[in-house]
Protein backbone atom coordinates (compact mmCIF):
# COMPACT_ATOMS: atom_id res chain seq x y z
CA UNK A 1 0.00 0.00 0.00
CA UNK A 2 1.07 3.22 -0.34
CA UNK A 3 2.80 5.47 2.49
CA UNK A 4 0.67 8.20 3.69
CA UNK A 5 1.92 10.74 5.48
CA UNK A 6 -0.71 13.03 7.23
CA UNK A 7 2.23 15.18 8.98
CA UNK A 8 5.61 14.29 7.43
CA UNK A 9 7.33 16.70 10.17
CA UNK A 10 5.66 15.23 13.15
CA UNK A 11 8.97 14.55 15.26
CA UNK A 12 8.07 11.47 17.52
CA UNK A 13 11.08 8.42 19.14
CA UNK A 14 13.94 9.68 17.55
CA UNK A 15 15.51 7.24 19.75
CA UNK A 16 15.55 4.52 16.77
CA UNK A 17 15.31 6.79 13.76
CA UNK A 18 18.61 7.20 12.31
CA UNK A 19 20.32 10.08 11.95
CA UNK A 20 20.08 11.20 8.44
CA UNK A 21 16.32 10.51 8.54
CA UNK A 22 16.44 12.81 11.87
CA UNK A 23 17.82 15.63 10.13
CA UNK A 24 16.27 15.76 6.75
CA UNK A 25 14.91 19.24 6.83
CA UNK A 26 11.71 20.94 7.26
CA UNK A 27 12.15 23.74 5.21
CA UNK A 28 14.74 25.65 2.65
CA UNK A 29 16.49 27.29 5.09
CA UNK A 30 17.65 24.37 6.65
CA UNK A 31 17.55 22.83 3.19
CA UNK A 32 21.84 22.58 1.97
CA UNK A 33 22.96 22.68 -1.72
CA UNK A 34 20.91 22.87 -5.18
CA UNK A 35 21.43 26.78 -4.93
CA UNK A 36 20.98 26.43 -9.03
CA UNK A 37 17.33 25.06 -8.33
CA UNK A 38 16.54 26.64 -4.57
CA UNK A 39 18.11 29.96 -4.91
CA UNK A 40 16.30 33.07 -5.21
CA UNK A 41 14.09 33.52 -8.46
CA UNK A 42 14.76 30.20 -9.08
CA UNK A 43 11.93 28.02 -10.56
CA UNK A 44 11.60 25.20 -8.41
CA UNK A 45 11.95 27.61 -5.56
CA UNK A 46 9.33 30.21 -6.76
CA UNK A 47 7.01 26.88 -6.94
CA UNK A 48 7.66 25.85 -3.59
CA UNK A 49 7.08 29.46 -2.09
CA UNK A 50 3.93 30.02 -4.09
CA UNK A 51 2.50 26.19 -3.39
CA UNK A 52 1.91 25.80 -7.41
CA UNK A 53 2.08 22.46 -7.62
CA UNK A 54 3.52 20.68 -10.97
CA UNK A 55 4.38 17.11 -12.35
CA UNK A 56 8.22 16.90 -11.89
CA UNK A 57 10.97 14.44 -12.27
CA UNK A 58 14.01 15.40 -9.82
CA UNK A 59 16.96 13.38 -11.17
CA UNK A 60 20.17 13.28 -9.35
CA UNK A 61 22.60 10.76 -7.61
CA UNK A 62 21.68 9.53 -3.89
CA UNK A 63 21.51 11.72 -0.90
CA UNK A 64 20.90 14.92 -2.67
CA UNK A 65 17.46 15.64 -1.43
CA UNK A 66 14.95 14.09 -4.35
CA UNK A 67 12.62 12.57 -1.56
CA UNK A 68 12.49 15.78 0.84
CA UNK A 69 12.17 18.06 -1.38
CA UNK A 70 9.25 16.36 -2.78
CA UNK A 71 7.77 15.96 1.17
CA UNK A 72 8.46 19.41 1.36
CA UNK A 73 6.54 20.73 -1.97
CA UNK A 74 3.42 18.69 -0.80
CA UNK A 75 3.58 20.20 3.02
CA UNK A 76 4.00 23.61 1.56
CA UNK A 77 0.74 22.91 -1.04
CA UNK A 78 -1.07 20.76 1.98
CA UNK A 79 -1.23 18.09 0.11
CA UNK A 80 -1.50 14.76 0.78
CA UNK A 81 1.78 13.14 -0.08
CA UNK A 82 1.42 9.24 -1.26
CA UNK A 83 4.27 7.23 -1.80
CA UNK A 84 5.55 4.18 -3.80
CA UNK A 85 8.86 3.04 -4.16
CA UNK A 86 9.51 1.17 -7.46
CA UNK A 87 11.10 -1.26 -6.53
CA UNK A 88 8.37 -2.80 -4.42
CA UNK A 89 5.29 -1.56 -5.74
CA UNK A 90 3.75 -2.58 -9.33
CA UNK A 91 0.59 -1.64 -10.82
CA UNK A 92 -1.82 -2.75 -7.65
CA UNK A 93 -0.04 -0.62 -5.55
CA UNK A 94 -0.27 2.30 -8.14
CA UNK A 95 -4.10 1.31 -7.86
CA UNK A 96 -4.41 1.61 -4.72
CA UNK A 97 -2.51 5.22 -4.29
CA UNK A 98 -5.01 6.70 -7.24
CA UNK A 99 -7.85 5.53 -5.36
CA UNK A 100 -6.70 7.10 -2.02
CA UNK A 101 -5.78 10.36 -4.04
CA UNK A 102 -9.77 10.22 -5.20
CA UNK A 103 -10.79 10.01 -2.09
CA UNK A 104 -9.20 12.52 -0.58
CA UNK A 105 -9.76 15.17 -3.28
CA UNK A 106 -13.71 13.98 -2.97
CA UNK A 107 -13.92 13.76 0.59
CA UNK A 108 -11.03 16.22 1.90
CA UNK A 109 -10.97 18.66 -0.78
CA UNK A 110 -7.61 18.10 -1.32
CA UNK A 111 -4.94 17.44 -3.88
CA UNK A 112 -2.39 14.87 -3.58
CA UNK A 113 1.27 13.99 -4.30
CA UNK A 114 2.20 11.07 -5.86
CA UNK A 115 6.05 10.25 -5.48
CA UNK A 116 7.63 7.86 -6.74
CA UNK A 117 11.35 6.41 -5.73
CA UNK A 118 13.15 5.16 -8.20
CA UNK A 119 10.78 5.61 -11.36
CA UNK A 120 13.10 4.27 -13.38
CA UNK A 121 12.37 0.80 -12.18
CA UNK A 122 9.23 1.03 -13.55
CA UNK A 123 8.57 -0.60 -16.65
CA UNK A 124 6.28 0.79 -19.59
CA UNK A 125 2.78 -0.94 -18.48
CA UNK A 126 3.87 0.18 -14.83
CA UNK A 127 4.60 4.24 -15.76
CA UNK A 128 1.76 4.28 -17.85
CA UNK A 129 -0.80 3.22 -15.28
CA UNK A 130 -0.92 6.61 -13.50
CA UNK A 131 -0.76 8.78 -16.69
CA UNK A 132 -4.20 9.07 -16.71
CA UNK A 133 -4.44 10.56 -13.63
CA UNK A 134 -1.47 12.84 -14.38
CA UNK A 135 -3.35 14.07 -17.20
CA UNK A 136 -6.64 14.42 -15.48
CA UNK A 137 -5.16 16.40 -12.47
CA UNK A 138 -6.27 13.47 -9.59
CA UNK A 139 -2.63 13.49 -8.23
CA UNK A 140 0.70 15.45 -9.04
CA UNK A 141 3.13 13.14 -10.07
CA UNK A 142 7.02 13.58 -8.70
CA UNK A 143 9.50 10.87 -9.76
CA UNK A 144 12.65 10.44 -8.19
CA UNK A 145 15.63 9.11 -10.67
CA UNK A 146 19.32 8.14 -10.95
CA UNK A 147 19.03 7.60 -13.78
CA UNK A 148 18.66 9.73 -17.26
CA UNK A 149 15.39 10.36 -17.33
CA UNK A 150 15.84 10.53 -21.44
CA UNK A 151 16.64 7.06 -21.20
CA UNK A 152 14.87 4.91 -18.62
CA UNK A 153 10.95 6.84 -18.55
CA UNK A 154 8.45 7.06 -21.29
CA UNK A 155 8.51 10.39 -23.78
CA UNK A 156 4.20 10.44 -22.59
CA UNK A 157 5.73 10.83 -18.84
CA UNK A 158 8.03 12.81 -19.55
CA UNK A 159 6.06 15.04 -21.57
CA UNK A 160 3.94 15.78 -18.91
CA UNK A 161 6.29 16.95 -16.10
CA UNK A 162 9.72 19.00 -16.06
CA UNK A 163 12.72 17.28 -15.25
CA UNK A 164 14.80 19.23 -12.75
CA UNK A 165 18.24 17.75 -12.34
CA UNK A 166 19.99 17.99 -9.13
CA UNK A 167 23.52 17.84 -8.40
CA UNK A 168 26.24 16.47 -5.81
CA UNK A 169 26.44 18.25 -3.00
CA UNK A 170 29.50 19.95 -2.77
CA UNK A 171 32.13 20.03 0.18
CA UNK A 172 31.28 22.85 1.61
CA UNK A 173 27.48 22.19 1.49
CA UNK A 174 28.31 18.61 3.15
CA UNK A 175 30.29 20.56 5.52
CA UNK A 176 27.12 22.56 6.81
CA UNK A 177 24.47 19.80 6.83
CA UNK A 178 27.99 17.85 9.55
CA UNK A 179 28.34 21.37 11.46
CA UNK A 180 24.07 21.58 12.04
CA UNK A 181 24.01 17.53 12.59
CA UNK A 182 26.41 18.39 15.49
CA UNK A 183 24.84 21.43 16.62
CA UNK A 184 21.05 20.76 16.29
CA UNK A 185 19.68 19.37 19.71
CA UNK A 186 16.24 18.78 18.97
CA UNK A 187 16.53 16.04 15.74
CA UNK A 188 20.64 15.86 15.67
CA UNK A 189 23.85 15.45 17.62
CA UNK A 190 23.38 18.90 19.61
CA UNK A 191 22.38 17.36 23.18
CA UNK A 192 26.39 15.59 23.11
CA UNK A 193 27.85 18.75 22.58
CA UNK A 194 30.59 16.17 20.73
CA UNK A 195 34.10 17.77 19.90
CA UNK A 196 34.99 17.54 16.58
CA UNK A 197 37.95 19.20 14.92
CA UNK A 198 37.32 20.90 12.18
CA UNK A 199 39.79 19.24 9.90
CA UNK A 200 38.46 15.88 10.48
CA UNK A 201 34.70 17.52 9.92
CA UNK A 202 36.28 19.05 6.33
CA UNK A 203 37.79 15.23 5.81
CA UNK A 204 34.22 13.66 6.65
CA UNK A 205 32.65 16.07 3.66
CA UNK A 206 35.08 15.09 1.26
CA UNK A 207 34.71 11.60 1.97
CA UNK A 208 30.85 11.64 1.38
CA UNK A 209 31.39 12.54 -1.98
CA UNK A 210 28.43 14.92 -2.42
CA UNK A 211 25.96 12.42 -0.78
CA UNK A 212 24.66 14.10 2.29
CA UNK A 213 23.05 10.83 3.77
CA UNK A 214 26.45 9.11 3.42
CA UNK A 215 27.47 11.79 5.26
CA UNK A 216 25.39 11.47 8.23
CA UNK A 217 25.54 8.12 8.41
CA UNK A 218 29.31 7.94 8.92
CA UNK A 219 28.94 10.40 11.12
CA UNK A 220 26.78 9.12 13.50
CA UNK A 221 28.53 5.82 13.56
CA UNK A 222 31.89 8.46 14.36
CA UNK A 223 29.85 9.44 17.13
CA UNK A 224 28.42 5.98 18.43
CA UNK A 225 32.37 5.32 19.05
CA UNK A 226 33.43 8.76 20.30
CA UNK A 227 35.24 8.38 23.69
CA UNK A 228 34.77 10.29 26.67
CA UNK A 229 37.89 12.57 27.58
CA UNK A 230 37.80 14.80 30.68
CA UNK A 231 33.88 14.37 30.66
CA UNK A 232 33.43 15.22 27.14
CA UNK A 233 32.64 13.54 24.18
CA UNK A 234 35.41 13.44 21.27
CA UNK A 235 35.12 11.82 17.64
CA UNK A 236 39.15 11.64 16.89
CA UNK A 237 41.01 11.26 13.78
CA UNK A 238 41.40 7.57 15.01
CA UNK A 239 37.96 7.10 15.63
CA UNK A 240 37.31 8.55 12.06
CA UNK A 241 39.94 6.32 10.76
CA UNK A 242 38.44 3.55 12.03
CA UNK A 243 34.89 4.18 10.53
CA UNK A 244 36.50 5.20 6.97
CA UNK A 245 38.52 1.66 7.37
CA UNK A 246 36.22 -0.07 5.38
CA UNK A 247 36.68 2.16 2.27
CA UNK A 248 34.49 4.45 0.66
CA UNK A 249 33.79 3.99 -3.08
CA UNK A 250 32.96 6.98 -4.94
CA UNK A 251 30.14 7.54 -7.04
CA UNK A 252 29.96 4.91 -9.61
CA UNK A 253 27.03 2.49 -10.82
CA UNK A 254 27.93 -0.26 -13.42
CA UNK A 255 24.24 0.06 -14.84
CA UNK A 256 24.05 3.72 -14.42
CA UNK A 257 24.70 6.99 -16.13
CA UNK A 258 27.79 7.89 -14.48
CA UNK A 259 29.45 4.70 -15.75
CA UNK A 260 29.09 5.57 -19.43
CA UNK A 261 30.30 9.33 -18.69
CA UNK A 262 32.96 8.04 -16.68
CA UNK A 263 34.08 5.62 -19.48
CA UNK A 264 33.48 8.71 -22.04
CA UNK A 265 35.86 10.48 -19.99
CA UNK A 266 38.55 8.23 -19.81
CA UNK A 267 38.45 7.56 -23.59
CA UNK A 268 37.91 11.23 -24.91
CA UNK A 269 41.06 11.67 -22.32
CA UNK A 270 43.27 9.55 -24.15
CA UNK A 271 41.85 10.59 -27.82
CA UNK A 272 42.94 14.23 -26.22
CA UNK A 273 46.13 13.21 -25.75
CA UNK A 274 45.90 13.88 -21.87
CA UNK A 275 48.02 11.03 -19.87
CA UNK A 276 47.04 12.87 -16.76
CA UNK A 277 43.40 13.28 -17.07
CA UNK A 278 43.21 9.39 -18.98
CA UNK A 279 45.15 8.49 -15.43
CA UNK A 280 42.26 10.30 -13.05
CA UNK A 281 39.13 8.78 -14.50
CA UNK A 282 41.21 5.08 -15.23
CA UNK A 283 41.76 5.13 -11.18
CA UNK A 284 38.36 7.15 -10.29
CA UNK A 285 36.44 4.21 -12.46
CA UNK A 286 38.50 1.40 -10.54
CA UNK A 287 38.12 3.11 -7.30
CA UNK A 288 34.57 3.04 -7.94
CA UNK A 289 34.64 -0.98 -8.37
CA UNK A 290 34.66 -1.05 -11.83
CA UNK A 291 35.16 -3.86 -13.51
CA UNK A 292 38.97 -3.58 -14.95
CA UNK A 293 38.62 -6.30 -17.71
CA UNK A 294 35.67 -4.10 -18.78
CA UNK A 295 38.13 -1.04 -18.42
CA UNK A 296 40.37 -3.05 -20.52
CA UNK A 297 38.83 -4.26 -23.67
CA UNK A 298 37.52 -0.81 -23.93
CA UNK A 299 41.04 0.23 -24.05
CA UNK A 300 41.87 -2.36 -27.04
CA UNK A 301 39.13 -0.72 -28.78
CA UNK A 302 40.92 3.09 -28.22
CA UNK A 303 44.01 1.87 -29.68
CA UNK A 304 42.29 1.15 -32.89
CA UNK A 305 39.84 3.60 -33.13
CA UNK A 306 41.81 6.66 -31.49
CA UNK A 307 45.72 6.00 -33.14
CA UNK A 308 45.53 3.60 -35.13
CA UNK A 309 48.33 2.74 -37.66
CA UNK A 310 49.56 6.16 -36.71
CA UNK A 311 51.44 3.61 -33.53
CA UNK A 312 50.28 0.08 -34.15
CA UNK A 313 52.64 -0.48 -30.62
CA UNK A 314 49.71 1.01 -28.90
CA UNK A 315 47.32 -1.77 -29.67
CA UNK A 316 50.52 -4.74 -28.98
CA UNK A 317 50.50 -2.82 -25.80
CA UNK A 318 46.58 -2.97 -24.67
CA UNK A 319 46.84 -6.77 -25.83
CA UNK A 320 49.76 -7.33 -23.46
CA UNK A 321 47.65 -5.05 -20.57
CA UNK A 322 44.76 -7.34 -20.79
CA UNK A 323 46.44 -10.67 -20.77
CA UNK A 324 49.09 -9.21 -17.82
CA UNK A 325 45.91 -8.25 -16.11
CA UNK A 326 44.23 -11.54 -16.58
CA UNK A 327 47.37 -13.31 -15.06
CA UNK A 328 47.93 -11.38 -12.11
CA UNK A 329 44.47 -10.21 -11.11
CA UNK A 330 43.31 -6.92 -8.90
CA UNK A 331 45.33 -4.98 -7.80
CA UNK A 332 48.47 -5.97 -9.29
CA UNK A 333 47.24 -5.83 -12.80
CA UNK A 334 45.97 -2.68 -12.73
CA UNK A 335 49.19 -1.05 -13.47
CA UNK A 336 49.27 -2.19 -16.70
CA UNK A 337 46.20 -0.62 -17.47
CA UNK A 338 48.03 2.72 -16.62
CA UNK A 339 50.81 2.02 -18.12
CA UNK A 340 48.44 1.31 -21.59
CA UNK A 341 46.36 3.97 -21.29
CA UNK A 342 49.07 6.86 -20.69
CA UNK A 343 51.21 5.34 -23.42
CA UNK A 344 47.68 5.97 -25.48
CA UNK A 345 47.14 9.58 -24.48
CA UNK A 346 51.22 10.47 -25.53
CA UNK A 347 50.89 8.58 -28.76
CA UNK A 348 50.10 10.01 -32.26
CA UNK A 349 46.27 10.01 -33.27
CA UNK A 350 44.86 8.92 -36.28
CA UNK A 351 41.04 7.98 -37.13
CA UNK A 352 41.86 7.28 -40.49
CA UNK A 353 41.14 3.13 -39.96
CA UNK A 354 38.07 4.15 -38.22
CA UNK A 355 36.85 6.41 -40.58
CA UNK A 356 37.18 3.71 -43.02
CA UNK A 357 35.31 1.11 -41.51
CA UNK A 358 32.28 3.55 -41.62
CA UNK A 359 32.59 4.95 -45.17
CA UNK A 360 33.32 0.54 -46.51
CA UNK A 361 29.73 0.35 -44.70
CA UNK A 362 28.12 2.90 -46.17
CA UNK A 363 28.70 1.89 -49.57
CA UNK A 364 28.27 -1.67 -49.00
CA UNK A 365 24.18 -0.24 -48.29
CA UNK A 366 24.52 1.51 -51.11
CA UNK A 367 25.46 -0.67 -53.99
CA UNK A 368 24.29 -4.09 -51.99
CA UNK A 369 25.88 -7.45 -52.57
CA UNK A 370 28.12 -7.08 -55.48
CA UNK A 371 29.55 -9.76 -57.42
CA UNK A 372 33.70 -10.42 -57.03
CA UNK A 373 35.01 -9.36 -60.05
CA UNK A 374 36.07 -12.82 -61.90
CA UNK A 375 40.36 -12.33 -62.28
CA UNK A 376 39.92 -12.40 -58.57
CA UNK A 377 37.79 -15.27 -58.26
CA UNK A 378 39.70 -18.47 -57.40
CA UNK A 379 39.94 -21.32 -59.86
CA UNK A 380 40.05 -24.71 -58.19
CA UNK A 381 37.99 -26.67 -60.65
CA UNK A 382 38.35 -27.33 -63.63
CA UNK A 383 34.67 -25.83 -64.77
CA UNK A 384 35.87 -22.34 -63.01
CA UNK A 385 39.08 -22.37 -65.15
CA UNK A 386 36.51 -22.58 -68.20
CA UNK A 387 34.33 -20.15 -66.94
CA UNK A 388 37.25 -17.63 -66.83
CA UNK A 389 37.60 -17.41 -63.06
CA UNK A 390 41.00 -16.52 -62.07
CA UNK A 391 41.63 -15.48 -65.86
CA UNK A 392 44.07 -12.11 -65.81
CA UNK A 393 44.98 -11.96 -62.58
CA UNK A 394 48.25 -10.51 -61.91
CA UNK A 395 50.56 -12.02 -59.31
CA UNK A 396 51.95 -8.93 -57.31
CA UNK A 397 55.18 -10.79 -56.44
CA UNK A 398 55.60 -11.54 -59.91
CA UNK A 399 55.37 -7.47 -60.40
CA UNK A 400 57.95 -4.85 -59.99
CA UNK A 401 58.43 -3.81 -56.66
CA UNK A 402 55.81 -6.59 -55.96
CA UNK A 403 52.88 -3.83 -57.19
CA UNK A 404 50.18 -4.88 -60.05
CA UNK A 405 50.47 -1.16 -61.34
CA UNK A 406 46.87 -0.35 -62.80
CA UNK A 407 44.90 -3.18 -61.35
CA UNK A 408 41.85 -2.80 -60.03
CA UNK A 409 40.22 -5.13 -57.05
CA UNK A 410 36.99 -3.54 -56.92
CA UNK A 411 33.74 -4.78 -58.13
CA UNK A 412 33.01 -2.87 -61.27
CA UNK A 413 30.08 -1.38 -60.63
CA UNK A 414 31.61 0.79 -57.69
CA UNK A 415 34.85 1.19 -59.56
CA UNK A 416 38.08 2.55 -57.63
CA UNK A 417 37.38 3.95 -53.93
CA UNK A 418 39.24 5.64 -51.75
CA UNK A 419 38.58 4.81 -47.84
CA UNK A 420 41.67 4.88 -45.96
CA UNK A 421 43.67 8.46 -45.79
CA UNK A 422 46.14 8.12 -43.50
CA UNK A 423 46.94 11.10 -41.14
CA UNK A 424 50.55 13.19 -41.03
CA UNK A 425 50.96 11.71 -37.93
CA UNK A 426 53.13 9.56 -36.56
CA UNK A 427 53.58 5.92 -38.55
CA UNK A 428 51.09 6.88 -41.19
CA UNK A 429 53.15 9.76 -42.51
CA UNK A 430 55.24 6.81 -43.79
CA UNK A 431 51.92 5.14 -44.74
CA UNK A 432 50.71 8.11 -47.04
CA UNK A 433 53.89 8.66 -48.54
CA UNK A 434 53.83 4.59 -49.83
CA UNK A 435 50.49 4.58 -51.02
CA UNK A 436 50.80 8.04 -52.92
CA UNK A 437 53.99 6.28 -54.71
CA UNK A 438 51.55 3.19 -55.34
CA UNK A 439 48.89 5.61 -57.26
CA UNK A 440 51.35 7.78 -58.51
CA UNK A 441 52.61 4.23 -60.48
CA UNK A 442 48.40 3.38 -61.48
CA UNK A 443 48.33 6.56 -63.02
CA UNK A 444 51.55 6.15 -65.41
CA UNK A 445 50.38 2.26 -66.05
CA UNK A 446 46.70 3.78 -66.48
CA UNK A 447 48.16 6.72 -69.13
CA UNK A 448 50.31 4.12 -70.86
CA UNK A 449 47.55 1.66 -71.61
CA UNK A 450 45.46 4.68 -72.86
CA UNK A 451 47.76 5.46 -75.21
Amino acid sequence: MPQTTPDLFTNNDTRFRPLADRMRPHNLETFFGQRHLLGPDKPLQQAIATGKLHSMILWGPPGTGKTTLARMIAQRCNAQFLSLSAVLSGVKEIRAAIEEAKQARLMKQQGSVLFVDEVHRFNKSQQDAFLPYVEDGTVTFIGATTENPSFELNNALLSRARVYVLKPLTADDLRAVIDHALSDEENGLGQRHLKMDESLRDRLAIVADGDARRALNLLQIAADLALDENGQEVISEGILNEVLSGGTLRRFDKQGEAFYDQISALHKSVRGSSPDASLYWLVRMLDGGCDPLYIARRVVRMASEDIGNADPRALTLALEAWDVLERLGTPEGELTLAQAVIYMACAPKSNAVYTALGQVKADMEKYGSLEVPIHLRNAPTKLMKELGYGKAYRYAHDEPEAYAAGESYFPEEMGERQYYRPVPRGLEIKIAEKLAHLRELDRQTLATTKK
